[in-house]
């Protein structure tokens, strides 16, 4: 496998983007000509209270978002994120000029004037397919049912309320911004936990990818133009899955990151197959905006150059207990009978093993953003940051 380093014109121009970044999320108001709206999907990488607030309003075991140290970074409380503070949609926006946004599920008014900027109907634990798919092919559905379809039919649902004719609905998407995902990551995920084998999992690659390609062209349908798409992250540095894979063959690491080299071809395959599928879906709709986020990249960078971006610890989980990567499956961050956490999040790549702490989000979503502007014309600087 190629080395990889940072050259100096790619360190000066990451830091660049990062500190304009960090100056647009210090901003309240909108920076943007844009969007008036904000809708995201997925599952426990983007959501924001969802599976928190559903689990109260039924009555249910919390889940560990509810517990600290949860949140302790920014919020100083737990946030309903499986995280030490802000999660990428987070971070975009407060970039955009947006407040974060309002978990759908579990409210009471679901025409609430808090939605009117936005909503996220992202679920920690959701899949991209179905429920009965899933049960069928012996991959558990742990925490919620609420698969991508069912938060793309919630979203018209919520449309629904706002507008009164189609004409309406396409008006008021027509400037929103449509994140759809991270998603497919558990449909993975709890397939390599249940023991299934890479060949049969790789099989499901094109159907979670068709169900994100559907999703978006529903929505297209309806008047959205305005699309982020993210990619899978680098899976083979996962705290939880190098746990579980422990033992390996050491050919199959990567000598200069640690990381199980075949995972992250898996996550390689999924993004490149996202990919293919969103260039001809440009070519169907070339009036609609479709920005591939890609999650990779700017992850992988943390592991083969940690200390040049600010990290220490890269394959250990900072909100974790036992083993080289601090990561115990039986035993979720958030619960009681957890050892204390890391003192400093900021130096791990990966909060809990599973998801990662807000300095990682942070720089990810910064080169989304740049992403972004690259992308969207109307995201000028010039004409969106207030004088």
């Amino acid at each position: 496998m190629a080395t990889f380093s940072l050259s100096s014109s790619l360190k000066q121009k990451f830091v660049i983007v990062s500190f304009l970044f960090y100056i647009l999320t210090s901003l309240h108001s909108p920076v943007n000509a844009c969007f008036t709206s904000i809708f995201s999907f997925g599952d426990s990488i983007t959501d924001t209270g969802n599976l928190l607030a559903i689990a109260r309003s039924e009555s249910r075991q919390l889940p560990p978002s509810a517990f600290p140290p949860n949140g302790r970074t920014y919020f100083h409380h737990p946030a309903g994120r499986r995280c030490d503070g802000r999660l990428i949609i987070d971070f975009l926006a407060e970039a955009l000029g947006f407040p974060f946004l309002p978990p759908y599920y579990g409210s009471k008014n679901g025409r609430s004037e808090q939605f009117e900027t936005g909503a996220n109907f992202a679920v920690a634990g959701a899949h991209a397919l179905n429920s009965s798919f899933l049960s069928g092919n012996i991959i558990p559905s742990r925490s919620t049912n609420i698969s991508l379809a069912v938060q793309v039919n919630s979203f018209k649902d919520l449309l629904s309320s706002f507008c009164s004719s189609s004409s309406d609905c396409k008006e008021i998407l027509m400037t929103s911004l449509i994140v759809m995902g991270e998603i497919g990551g558990n449909d993975y995920n709890h397939a390599f936990r249940e023991g299934i084998n890479i060949k049969e999992i790789r099989e499901l690659v094109p159907l979670v990818v068709d169900i994100i390609i559907s999703s978006i062209n529903e929505l297209v349908e309806l008047g959205a133009v305005t699309f982020l798409v993210p990619g899978n992250f680098p899976i083979g540095c996962s705290p939880s899955l190098l746990t579980q894979f422990q033992g390996s063959d050491k050919d199959e690491y990567d000598p200069l990151t640690g990381c199980l080299t075949w995972l992250n071809q898996f996550s390689e395959y999924h993004n490149e197959l996202l990919q293919k599928e969103l260039e001809k879906l440009r070519t169907r709709h070339p009036d609609v905006n479709i920005v591939y986020a890609d999650y990779y990249n700017p992850t992988i960078r943390f592991y083969h150059s940690p200390n040049r971006l600010g990290f220490e610890e890269t394959l250990k989980a900072c909100c974790g207990s036992g083993g080289p990567y601090r990561f115990n499956a039986s035993i979720s961050c958030g619960y009681p009978q957890l050892d204390p956490c890391c003192n400093d999040p900021s130096s791990y790549v990966s909060w809990d093993g599973i998801h990662y702490t807000e300095a990682t989000y942070k720089l990810v979503a910064s080169a989304v953003f740049e992403e972004l502007l690259n992308s969207i014309p109307c995201l000028n600087m010039g004409e969106g940051i207030p004088s």
